[in-house]
């Protein structure tokens, strides 16, 4: 019986899921994109703009943006950890942030939590309100299903994966005491290039190492939970 209704609870998680495959009747917004240049970010940007969101960027190297998008977005050339460069982007107004900034091998510690820290410091002096961020599945929470396949990816983000899971879990405890914040966010597992499917499911399902979802169907996601508060001040896994 329990088997039946837990079969039951995923198909209806399923349905939900593909009823966000859709942009139409979305509020326009002013949106500011972290990360712009990276594999999600580009995904975010796109979309963004079909979606018929006025877009800024905030990047380190406007060069790595696509020559097709130049003309479409405001560039704001900083680094993450450049407080008062964080601070005159957002000070001329957006009514969300979208975070997709990457950490690899040769980031420095902490980089998005450092970065996220400067952001909702000027969204405290701006009135900006929404913050919507990509975390990492690794960085488990307490509404997680804790089979061996979580737990393993626990243990795998912490021994292999060290500089990238600290920060993601540093930023995921900042952002736990942000009441004054409307954050949401999700936490891929295995993310990588392929087109956008939107059959993804969003929720606290059981997930492992095999998880995966595609750049384009997280950024799909994440512009989803723009004008969504279904999951505000939480963060789901988003997988196949």
């Amino acid at each position: 019986m329990g088997a039946i209704f837990e079969t039951l609870a995923s198909r209806a998680r399923g349905e939900t899921a593909q009823m966000l495959g859709t942009f139409e009747g979305e509020t326009r917004m002013r949106v500011m994109i972290f990360g712009a240049t990276g594999d999600l970010g580009r995904e975010c940007v796109g979309q963004c703009l079909d979606a018929g969101h006025d877009v800024s960027v905030y990047v380190r190297s406007p060069e790595k943006l696509r020559r097709e998008t130049l003309d479409r977005v405001e560039v704001h050339e900083g680094d993450g950890l450049d407080g008062v460069a964080i601070d005159a982007a957002l000070s001329q107004g957006c009514d969300a942030i979208l975070f997709a900034i990457g950490v690899d091998a040769n980031s420095p510690e902490d980089l998005c939590t450092t970065a996220t820290r400067h952001i909702f410091a000027a969204m405290r002096t701006y009135g900006i309100r929404r913050f919507v961020w990509c975390g990492g599945g690794s960085t488990l929470v307490e509404d997680d299903q804790l089979t061996f396949g979580a737990r393993f990816v626990q243990f795998f983000g912490r021994t292999f994966l060290g500089l990238r899971h600290r920060d993601k879990q540093h930023q995921l405890e900042l952002l736990a005491t942000a009441d004054d914040i409307d954050w949401v966010g999700l936490r891929p597992l295995q993310m990588g290039k392929g087109p956008r499917e939107e059959n993804y499911r969003i929720g606290f399902d059981r997930f492992s190492g095999l998880s995966r979802i595609t750049f384009a169907d997280c950024a799909h996601g994440m512009i989803r939970m723009l004008d969504d508060d279904t999951w505000l001040r939480k963060a789901p896994i988003i997988q196949y």
